[in-house]
């Protein structure tokens, strides 16, 4: 498709309208939203609840599960339901996967995602991000890199990825774009991931990574669209803007322990998955030392 000029305006840091943006005939949608079918601590009755009353749309981006997107789609009434999941691959990066049909995410899921899976269901499958990227062009989707420059210390976003030269460059023009509001990372790695997507051209999302209920609506997705296709198309074509605004760290804290108390029930597994991620980031970053010296 045929992608327009973007500018600085079509991202705004500031607490999203969701009612002048619905006079303006916007459709505001949460791209990154996290239930308890994962790590969340919310119902997806609860958050669609919430959708209703203050007038946003959602995307259930589950953390390697589809169950949670597919009953909100079933459950969506006249809400805007974009059917997802939040697949992490074994190198790191945290990939948003929208699809156009529930049915086409379903399968991914089932021949792709769902054999990969290891022993802590939520953290990273056997599946690195090139493989990922490879399967999901089969489908009718778009493929958004989660925030970018990952979390503190952990290889979680392309980006940070590629910084530290675990994945080459060239992975980046794979992804349809990044995700350039994360209402859970600071402010100054979302700038750069705003840049880095106005400066190369491409689709940009935004969501709330969020995991309480407080969280649902406060970034998002908007575009002059009220269908599915339309609204994906508009993504994927640049016609769209992104509003909102990152957590506190009070809130970020809070978020913390809800997602290490759903992790603690894997915690030998989950255990064993770090620490084969970190031995291959070891292993990589003694080569670069060895070569430098």
């Amino acid at each position: 498709m045929p992608r327009s000029d973007d500018s600085s305006e079509k991202v705004r840091f500031e607490v999203p309208d969701l009612a002048q943006l619905r006079k303006e005939g916007l459709t505001a949608v949460d791209m990154h939203f996290h239930t308890n079918h994962s790590d969340g601590h919310v119902s997806v009755h609860q958050v669609l609840a919430k959708a209703r009353r203050t007038g946003f749309g959602l995307a259930v981006i589950d953390h390697n599960v589809i169950s949670g997107s597919l009953n909100a789609f079933q459950e969506r009434g006249d809400l805007l339901i974009v059917p997802g999941m939040e697949v992490s691959a074994f190198d790191g990066p945290h990939i948003l996967t929208y699809f156009y049909s529930p049915g086409d995410l379903e399968d991914f899921f089932r021949r792709h995602i769902e054999p990969n899976r290891q022993g802590s269901p939520w953290l990273a499958i056997k599946l690195g991000t090139q493989e990922i990227i490879d399967r999901a062009e089969s489908y009718n989707c778009v493929t958004i890199a989660a925030h970018p420059y990952g979390y503190l210390l952990f290889n979680k976003g392309l980006l940070k990825c590629i910084e530290g030269k675990y994945l080459p460059i060239e992975i980046a023009k794979r992804f349809d774009g990044f995700e350039v509001i994360c209402g859970a990372m600071t402010h100054w790695v979302n700038l750069k991931a705003m840049k880095l997507a106005e400066e190369r051209n491409m689709s940009f999302t935004g969501g709330t990574d969020g995991h309480l209920l407080s969280d649902a609506g406060e970034v998002v997705t908007c575009a002059p669209e009220d269908t599915l296709e339309g609204f994906l198309d508009a993504v994927a074509s640049r016609r769209n803007v992104v509003i909102g605004c990152e957590k506190g760290l009070l809130r970020k804290i809070e978020t913390g322990v809800v997602v290490l108390t759903k992790h603690s029930r894997y915690f030998v597994p989950a255990m064993a998955i770090n620490y084969q991620q970190n031995v291959h980031r070891m292993k990589h970053y003694i080569r670069r030392l060895r070569n430098q010296l």
